[in-house]
């Protein structure tokens, strides 16, 4: 079974999550990876070292400059004649450009995998995680999208694939890039950080935030999450979010602070390998998944627990 990966890349280098996708299209059969770019040389580069990976096809053109799925999925539904599946990351980008794949093949797409059971049979969150779903499909081409914290990453050196070019159909016509408002932090980004420290509502501001939440995260040189209601709140940016509807995570150590634990947001962190919670409510939710549970007025825990670290 021949599998094709797209690759996240930022043009030089590839994206975490794609290692995950690789190793579990490495369950299913030969892994070729497309990184689909403009001057994207160095994160085709990338790509052939990564362990598993046994060609990379390189397409070089300024209509994939930006990664617009209108323009992508057609060059990956024409390459998908000579592969039985196709494999992404379930990022913002690939969960766009996955389901664009899927319908030009007219294919049923098998989106969030956790486990490759079989060549054709996987496994899947539904019910915000709250029931696991074993799917088996008969479509000729499988599409699929995978959930980063499911699987191990690939090793990122050891690979020695030969690099090909490959050209599609260019510009469709059907959207072009405008601009881009690119937030940039210090800090590690969540969704590759092994330390996370994510503030709820009980925060009651965005200054509250700032003072509170981030003093903590520099100093155990951690990533910054909210839930959802933090960001509907207007306290922190929805790059921020963890959740069902935000960023899936899985961190050596997740910290929520004055956050409830809603369903949503436990769809997102609970794979967190250790979980501290501190919240005045002795009956919240997340206490439920907490390894470690504090219960306390956090205006007052926190500043204490930063001051001493």
């Amino acid at each position: 079974m021949s599998v094709l990966v797209w690759v996240e890349h930022d043009n030089a280098s590839v994206k975490d999550a794609t290692l995950a996708a690789v190793t579990a299209a490495g369950k299913l059969g030969d892994v070729v990876a497309l990184v689909a770019g403009h001057g994207a040389q160095g994160a085709a580069d990338a790509a052939a070292k990564i362990a598993g990976v046994s060609k990379v096809l390189l397409a070089d053109d300024a209509a994939y400059g930006h990664g617009l799925a209108e323009n992508v999925a057609p060059l990956i539904a024409d390459l998908m004649a000579g592969y039985d599946a196709f494999v992404a990351p379930a990022t913002t980008t690939g969960k766009n450009i996955a389901p664009r794949v899927a319908a030009l093949l007219d294919v049923m797409q098998v989106s969030e995998v956790l486990s490759v059971e079989s060549a054709d049979t996987f496994t899947r969150p539904i019910y915000a995680g709250n029931a696991i779903a074993t799917v088996k499909s008969s479509d000729a081409k499988k599409v699929l999208t995978i959930r980063g914290t499911a699987f191990d990453k690939a090793a990122t050196e050891g690979g020695s694939a030969a690099v090909e070019a490959v050209s599609g159909k260019g510009d469709t016509g059907l959207s072009s890039f405008v601009g881009s408002e690119i937030a940039k932090s210090e800090r590690p980004e969540l969704t590759s950080a092994k330390i996370i420290v994510s503030g709820g509502r009980a925060l009651a501001s965005g200054e509250n935030f700032t003072s509170i939440i981030e003093p903590l995260a520099d100093k155990l040189g951690a990533g910054v999450g909210a839930s959802r209601a933090a960001v509907d709140a207007g306290y922190v940016p929805n790059d921020y979010q963890v959740g069902q509807t935000g960023k899936i995570v899985a961190p050596e150590v997740y910290i929520a602070i004055g956050i409830s634990g809603a369903i949503q947001h436990l769809a997102g962190m609970k794979d967190s390998k250790v979980i501290i919670a501190i919240n005045k409510d002795e009956d919240a939710p997340i206490f439920q998944v907490a390894d470690v549970g504090l219960v306390g007025d956090l205006f007052k825990i926190v500043p204490e627990l930063t001051e001493k670290l």
